[in-house]
């Protein structure tokens, strides 16, 4: 076991439940690209198809990093990996990319709910990886309550 720098601030069942909510979107983003979105890409206007192609990339590409974050907290847990070595910055969520959201209307809606949801997703995710950075009694009413009693006792 590692030693326990500071722990993770988050629940093991927070992060399985992302760790699940991010294989499925995965899995089923595997499905609708290589699939059925394979014959809509096709019927779509060379632009656009481009389009659709990097769009696939970048519903991946969120998914994977939100996968690679779930796994380093799950290591957290484990007591595979401490807390400070979770927070460098090689193992904290990788960045989004853009989405221009004039190429995303052109896309069928398969492809516009999929990447709507990696976009949710990943903001979800990136707004722990940030509350994980800022001090829990400063942003808690009821941790600095427990704090000033703790204090007081």
């Amino acid at each position: 076991m590692i030693d326990a720098a500071p722990e993770s601030p988050f629940h093991a069942r927070l992060t399985d439940s992302l760790y699940v909510e991010a294989m499925a979107l995965a899995e089923t983003a595997r499905g609708y690209f290589d699939g059925i979105g394979r014959n809509e890409r096709d019927a779509l206007d060379p632009v656009v198809r481009v389009a659709f192609s990097c769009e696939s990339l970048k519903v991946t590409t969120r998914l994977m990093h939100v996968i690679a974050w779930v796994l380093t907290q799950r290591a957290v847990q484990a007591g595979e990996m401490n807390w400070d070595e979770a927070r460098q910055p090689v193992r904290r969520l990788g960045a989004s990319p853009d989405t221009d959201e004039v190429q995303l209307a052109l896309l069928p809606e398969a492809a516009q709910a999929l990447t709507q949801a990696s976009l949710d997703l990943h903001r979800r995710v990136e707004r722990l990886d940030t509350l994980a950075d800022t001090d829990p009694s400063a942003t808690s009413p009821v941790l600095a309550l427990q704090a000033r009693l703790g204090r007081a006792f």
